[in-house]
């Protein structure tokens, strides 16, 4: 395969949060992080509250990547002591990156409007479990979303 015509496009955004006492991390196919700022104990897949943006927060350069076809999305999850985990899921054009208070990271397939990446490799009871004590003790967090998508037709 010839790669010299590709060309590749990424866009970038970070997203905000702190960790709460009741972050169990034991979802085994989604991740969330919200804006709300609690969370009971039933919320088995969110890891972080408060956090600065919803999927519609997202800048647009970013979501246009997220929506085109074969594009991959790295999620970068790293709390203020240093401690960190990432993640790989794929975009989709169906996804509608709308939720302005949630964004879910999804093992499977399924999309809706709160989804940011499908067929990730981890879910919330993946992730490093170092990150997630810290995230229970309500340390302050990032997610860096990158997307990464290659095209020989532009």
């Amino acid at each position: 395969m010839d790669f010299s015509n590709l060309k590749y496009f990424t866009g970038l955004d970070v997203v905000s949060f702190k960790g709460h006492p009741n972050v169990r991390a034991t979802h085994k196919t989604t991740l969330e992080i919200t804006k709300e700022n609690y969370l009971t104990p039933r919320g088995d897949c969110i890891i972080g509250v408060s956090a600065d943006k919803g999927l519609a927060d997202l800048n647009q350069e970013l979501k246009q990547i997220i929506r085109s076809r074969n594009s991959v999305i790295l999620i970068l999850l790293v709390d203020e002591s240093g401690e960190y985990d990432l993640i790989v899921g794929r975009g989709d054009p169906r996804l509608e990156l709308s939720d302005d208070r949630r964004i879910i990271i999804r093992k499977s397939a399924h999309v809706s409007r709160n989804t940011l990446a499908i067929n990730s490799t981890k879910s919330a009871a993946d992730i490093k479990r170092s990150l997630i004590e810290n995230l229970r003790r309500g340390v302050n967090a990032r997610a860096y979303i990158v997307g990464l998508v290659a095209s020989a037709s532009l």
